[in-house]
């Protein structure tokens, strides 16, 4: 299982959060695909997408100059359970207006 910190640290950012939503749909993803829907730098989404293998929510696979990703099928139930409730609710921007 996860270390806890290393798990909560990586949903934490919004970034990471935002790659994991996207990944979540069970397909493998390319890295540029990440940069690009996210707006990310070929170094910043690199050090997001270590945080969440640290965290062991993903996997990844290099491709030729690339890399893939996908979610980490192996996740305990627990961990898939916390990852999906964390999805639930509703990404950052949206989150401001529901509290304002």
């Amino acid at each position: 299982m996860s270390d806890p910190v290393d798990l909560l640290s990586a949903l934490a950012d919004p970034t990471r959060l935002a790659a994991v939503r996207l990944l979540w749909d069970g397909k493998e993803h390319c890295v540029c695909e990440l940069m690009r829907k996210l707006g990310a730098s070929q170094s910043r989404m690199s050090r997001h997408m270590a945080a969440l293998r640290v965290a062991g929510l993903v996997l990844d696979r290099r491709d030729a100059q690339w890399v893939r990703y996908r979610r980490n099928p192996a996740l305990a139930p627990a961990v898939a359970a916390l990852v999906e409730a964390a999805l639930a609710l509703p990404p950052a921007d949206d989150a401001r207006e529901v509290a304002a």
